[in-house]
């Protein structure tokens, strides 16, 4: 759909959306860590696909996606994280 199609205001929103998603990414990284730390089993390995998922709306670099992603380390991530603040 075209943009004309929406309302001024949805046409902000939208636009509001794509500006903030590497910033909504960060967060949900954030908040996916803590929930590693907690989760074990099936949940820890939706975790993790999420948060690499996330890494890669945050315009990390791929190699750095795929060392993390083969470390499966969560201090990488806190780390990464440390470094974004």
């Amino acid at each position: 759909m075209a943009m004309e199609n929406y309302s001024r205001y949805q046409q902000n929103v939208i636009k509001n959306y794509y500006d903030n998603r590497e910033n909504v990414s960060f967060q949900r990284v954030q908040e996916l860590l803590t929930d590693l730390y907690l989760c074990e089993g099936k949940k820890q390995e939706k975790v993790w696909e999420s948060i690499i998922s996330h890494l890669e709306k945050m315009g990390v670099p791929p190699d750095q996606v795929e060392h993390i992603k083969k470390q499966k380390k969560p201090e990488l991530i806190a780390q990464l994280i440390q470094k974004r603040v």
